[in-house]
């Protein structure tokens, strides 16, 4: 079992105050908050080896470009990938994305079909819209059940020859459904389409192999994953990062440049362009281990515990809904209160020290789907505790009774 006391010491933020309450913080979701093991390996790459990577051949600039690499053999490693060639760091999931659908734009033509689900965060849906808007490709959207899963008989139904890629969230952000993605990636593959995975909301939760999966393309946030803000990864099969363009263009991409023409370097530098985030890259594959070492089996079953133990209590209140009610769900809870606005709510609470999210979610259709403004959005991690849950019942129903 998790030492869940050790554990929420080795985060500072966790034990401050907030409008003079203790923090109550269930908005993992958004950003998970970052352990002292992490803090320690940002203050000590300021500290003792701030240099550029790569390119030098002093003492400062190979110490780094060695942590940095490093991290990228813990990503590697993490997410099973064949080779740490095929593992791009980027400023995070929608810039993963973004580098993916600008790749794309030579290689679809009007005609041609690109598949989404109904459950995507926006980042997932609009540079595909994009890219749709640029090549004449027609956009279509895997349909939603109201328990807030795939409707998977729909996902068959779309699936043709004309699909050349399909993009799918691993897990809902606003409502925590685990997707069922092996069963997506298996059926485009035997259409010849590409698939693409946003594993933003799953990777804390879930170790994804991406061998195993025998997925084209997973994206990642680090600061989803108890690291910093402003670094993520895109993992990419070989086959198909060699086919894509350069996203951007500028040092660090090339082979040799003439005013003539210019040649491009190989994986994984064709697609990280100039002076890369390499204090978050360290980090990032610092919070990598502190992962590892707690367990990914032992953080989703608390996480579990919690999920199942809040969804029970909630339903007691009185005209509370939750949306987004699938057997596999990571530790999200989205729900409202009769005809109370979430915004007010979620007002309440944080006058109380507890942080939620409230509104879309970054996730409109979803909401457009329940016809509803929004949500309150209640996101759990290993270092949070059924005694804050309590806490924040007891702030919901005070907030129910303040506004009915």
């Amino acid at each position: 079992m998790l030492d869940i006391e050790r554990i929420r010491a080795d985060f500072p933020i966790l034990s401050r105050k907030v409008n003079g309450h203790p923090l109550v913080y269930f908005d993992n979701a958004a950003t998970s908050q970052t352990p002292k093991q992490v803090i320690d390996c940002i203050v000590d790459y300021y500290q003792n080896y701030n240099a550029n990577i790569h390119r030098g051949v002093h003492s400062l600039s190979q110490e780094a470009t060695e942590a940095y690499e490093d991290a990228r053999i813990a990503l590697q490693k993490f997410f099973n990938a064949g080779k740490k060639e095929e593992i791009i760091f980027t400023a995070g999931t929608t810039h993963g994305i973004n580098l993916v659908a600008s790749g794309f734009a030579s290689h679809i033509n009007e005609g041609d079909e690109i598949m989404v689900s109904a459950l995507e965060h926006h980042s997932n849906i609009v540079p595909w819209q994009m890219l749709c808007e640029k090549t004449g490709a027609k956009l279509r959207v895997i349909p939603m059940t109201e328990e807030g899963e795939l409707d998977m008989n729909g996902f068959h139904t779309l699936l043709s020859n004309k699909t050349k890629l399909v993009f799918v969230n691993h897990v809902s952000n606003a409502l925590g459904t685990i997707n069922p993605i092996k069963e997506i990636i298996e059926q485009a593959h035997k259409v010849g389409a590409a698939v693409l995975v946003d594993g933003a909301q799953a990777a804390p939760h879930i170790q994804a192999d991406v061998q195993a999966l025998d997925v084209d393309f997973y994206v990642v946030s680090a600061h989803k994953m108890y690291g910093p803000t402003g670094v993520g990864m895109l993992y990419g099969k070989e086959k198909w990062l060699n086919k894509l363009p350069p996203y951007q263009g500028g040092g660090e991409m090339i082979e040799e440049v003439t005013f003539e023409k210019t040649s491009y370097a190989g994986l994984p530098h064709k697609f990280e362009a100039g002076t890369p985030n390499i204090c978050g890259g360290i980090a990032f594959g610092c919070a990598i281990n502190y992962l590892l070492d707690l367990g990914m089996d032992k953080i989703a079953e608390y996480e579990d515990k919690l999920l199942q133990y809040a969804t029970k209590e909630l339903l007691e209140i009185d005209g509370l809904k939750i949306y987004g009610t699938s057997k596999k769900k990571t530790a999200v809870i989205s729900f409202n209160i009769e005809d109370l606005h979430p915004y007010d709510i979620g007002t309440i609470v944080d006058k109380l020290g507890i942080a939620v999210r409230t509104g879309h979610h970054c996730a409109q259709p979803i909401m457009d789907f329940y016809k509803i403004p929004g949500t309150i959005r209640a996101s759990f991690s290993f270092y949070n505790t059924k005694k804050e849950i309590d806490t924040f019942l007891n702030a919901v129903k005070r907030a129910k009774i303040m506004l009915s």
